[in-house]
């Protein structure tokens, strides 16, 4: 089985560089990017920074009025459109009207995302983390890819998380219609799929000049929590009982400005020119899981896999097209 060189380059960027550090010298003058989520916590700054480097960014919403209100202060060129990543129809939608534009696409993000969220369905039927995180971001991604390969070097960042070394997809029930819901396994599966999704898009795009990356942006304190209590939180280590937040967490995790940088330079950075299909943290390539690592770093053998992530590419374009 093929797998994925897990090497990291030595990019010269500190693992708490922000996103505005990466973009320092970048110029996307005429660069067309969208950014789902791209209005709230670490896609707010993820826009900010690419915006700030020059580029066109669009930024697809849930909440377009929100959106709007929190992007408002952003300087440079960008647009919101209306779209939820759990209703097909809509990301069909959107992308439709995307490529009516007549505009490449140099860099899709996809940024949003929710987190253990209470057991749920979207779209048709899916389990809510997974048919959110990843099918409504591959639903997205084919209709778009007309425009990612008129680019002519376009790029896709697949924003995965630590949380996939929870769990690999559930290959017989990823949508937990036989076995019993638990929402961190369920994160865990979707977080994979981000991950094996980006592997796909570059085993089939590397050849028409699209290559793709999924990162893991750090531990950040964003809206992403919002399904959780602060007992929750304590018991994962990440509060005290009492609400504060342990110096050793302040310690490792990070601000939404630098939460937003491994995935800025993933976009960007011409480190990554002629690579794709890695798993990026801490502002380079992830290294493989070796037995001294720690739950929250490096990449499980089961994101990194070709035959999974053809696999995977395969079981969801038959979901997507019976949607």
């Amino acid at each position: 089985m093929a797998a994925q060189d897990q090497t990291p380059i030595g990019s010269g960027f500190p693992a708490k560089s922000t996103a505005a550090e990466i973009v320092r010298g970048i110029d996307l003058s005429g660069k067309n990017v969208i950014v789902t989520g791209g209005y709230s916590g670490i896609g707010l700054e993820t826009v900010r920074a690419l915006a700030s480097a020059g580029a066109r960014v669009t930024v697809p919403a849930r909440r377009p009025d929100v959106a709007a209100e929190a992007l408002a202060p952003v300087a440079g060129e960008i647009e919101i459109a209306a779209m939820d990543l759990g209703d097909v129809t809509s990301v069909r939608k959107f992308a439709d009207d995307y490529l009516g534009s007549g505009r490449a696409l140099n860099i899709l993000i996809n940024n949003a995302g929710v987190m253990a969220t209470p057991f749920g369905r979207v779209g048709n039927g899916w389990e809510t983390q997974f048919g959110t995180n990843h099918l409504g971001h591959m639903a997205l991604a084919l209709k778009l890819a007309p425009a990612l390969q008129a680019a002519d070097g376009a790029r896709v960042v697949a924003l995965s998380s630590t949380g996939h070394v929870r769990s690999d997809v559930i290959w017989d029930d990823p949508h937990y219609t036989t076995r019993p819901y638990d929402k961190w396994e369920a994160y865990g599966q979707a977080k994979s799929a981000n991950a094996l999704f980006a592997l796909g898009v570059d085993l089939l795009g590397r050849e028409v000049g699209v290559r793709a990356f999924s990162v893991h942006p750090g531990g950040i304190f964003t809206p992403l929590q919002r399904h959780l209590s602060d007992e929750e939180m304590a018991a994962l280590g990440w509060k005290n009982p009492d609400g504060t937040i342990p110096p050793a967490v302040q310690a490792m995790f990070k601000t939404p400005e630098q939460g937003a940088s491994t995935t800025v330079w993933a976009a960007t950075s011409p480190q990554l020119d002629g690579k794709g299909g890695v798993y990026c943290e801490d502002c380079d390539i992830a290294r493989m899981a070796g037995p001294d690592s720690q739950r929250w770093e490096h990449a499980r053998e089961w994101i990194v896999d070709d035959a999974r992530a053809e696999r995977l590419w395969a079981m969801s374009e038959k979901m997507l097209a019976e949607a």
